[in-house]
């Protein structure tokens, strides 16, 4: 059991150093430390690129009312998440208040916490 951690399924230094070069390859991974298992998804993830994920678009809209000093509004708000050409993801954010008042961003996420952190918020 030399170089493993002792649990069982658990990836050995030299695999899990392998798995994060190839995953290096696609994304930002300098200063993330992943788990066995963020490592697995990330692995998968870049490896199924093409097939799952390359061109997806998810859209999904909300309303709500606030206040400000100038009194009540209604904010419409549009998020899309796009897979892109290269691996990641590029988040658009854009309002519109019922007064004309309106914005965007847009957002690429391209490292591996990004990336794992954008899967758990989206599940």
């Amino acid at each position: 059991m030399h170089g493993r951690r002792g649990q069982e399924g658990a990836m050995d230094r030299s695999e899990k150093k392998r798995l994060r070069e190839h995953i290096g390859e696609h994304v930002d991974v300098s200063g993330a430390r992943l788990s066995d298992d963020e490592a697995q998804f990330l692995g998968d993830f870049v490896d199924n690129y093409d097939d799952d994920y390359r061109g997806r678009s998810d859209t999904h809209t909300k309303s709500f009312t606030g206040w400000s000093s100038d009194g009540k509004y209604t904010r419409d708000e549009t998020y899309t998440d796009t897979f892109t050409d290269e691996i990641g993801i590029r988040a658009d954010y854009s309002y519109q208040d019922d007064d004309g008042q309106k914005g965007a961003s847009s957002t690429e996420i391209r490292d591996a916490r990004g990336i794992l952190n954008w899967f758990r918020d989206h599940r």
